[in-house]
């Protein structure tokens, strides 16, 4: 009979998690981007990272990235510039209420933790403007903890795969706690990737995923992407060379999706809002 349309489906078995897990992970070792802050464990530099990526496409965080870490190397560099410049450094990245969450965090961090950025979720979600996914992003790929993330990618992977139909936050955050392998770093850039390159928001590579068997809405998307891979010519490159979906950016569920710009937060309300900072790149 099937399972009532107010419910989701039941937990995946542990078979299934772990073929999920090994397949996106041995997918990731060969498509995975190289980025910048994937060569980091610094706690200061993943969050300008996190923070930069919200609501905007990874191809334009790279290079003000990088400026922006030249002009503020440190933690206590930015907490004492003067936020007017901070917004003129950031320029143009858009939704300027970014830069200036980011100067509050150093300034907060600078005067209550001793210029130290927290290593507990607790801690790091009373900072200015932190939400769930931003705390958890900092716990895996700068202190790495065992932190599940949900951003809109990654709930967009998790819904398509295991539920075939939305779901609720509560069943995604279980969900991916439950999915979380000891090698949390690499997993969760794995999810980010998949959902930035193959599982996007308007035209998933159904043609290139190695989830097809598992994935409960490949029966109604697959087809289509087959037939668009059909009419696309060949180019002889892998998947990490796909073009970024625009709608992949992470926004949240009613704009873009890898925070505000591209990781947005679950549930994050409207990206002009004021609002805590979200997860996302078009990662």
């Amino acid at each position: 009979m099937p399972s009532s349309p107010s419910r989701p489906p039941r937990p995946p078995s542990p078979t299934r998690r772990r073929r999920f897990v090994r397949r996106l992970l041995r997918w990731y070792r060969t498509a995975g981007r190289r980025l910048p802050w994937r060569r980091t464990r610094d706690p200061y530099r993943v969050l300008v990272s996190e923070v930069m990526l919200q609501q905007t496409q990874v191809d334009r965080v790279v290079p003000k990235y990088r400026e922006f870490l030249r002009r503020y190397p440190s933690l206590e560099a930015l907490a004492r510039a003067h936020v007017a410049e901070v917004r003129e450094v950031w320029y143009p990245l858009g939704y300027n209420a970014r830069p200036v969450r980011l100067w509050q965090i150093a300034r907060t961090v600078l005067a209550e933790h001793g210029g130290r950025l927290p290593a507990e979720r607790a801690r790091l979600l009373r900072l200015p403007g932190v939400g769930p996914y931003t705390a958890g992003a900092l716990l895996s790929f700068a202190f790495g903890r065992r932190a599940a993330l949900l951003d809109t990618n990654v709930r967009r992977v998790l819904q398509r795969v295991f539920f075939g139909r939305p779901a609720p936050d509560r069943a995604l955050w279980a969900l991916a706690e439950r999915l979380l392998p000891r090698r949390a770093y690499d997993y969760n850039q794995a999810l980010m990737d998949f959902g930035a390159l193959i599982c996007t928001a308007r035209r998933p590579r159904c043609d290139r995923c190695p989830l097809t068997d598992l994935c409960r809405t490949y029966p109604r998307l697959g087809p289509e992407a087959r037939r668009r891979a059909g009419r696309a010519p060949a180019d002889g490159r892998g998947a990490a060379r796909v073009p970024v979906d625009v709608a992949d950016v992470r926004a949240g569920p009613a704009g873009l999706d890898r925070d505000a710009g591209a990781r947005a937060e679950a549930g994050a309300p409207a990206p002009r809002r004021r609002r805590r900072i979200q997860g996302g790149e078009p990662r």
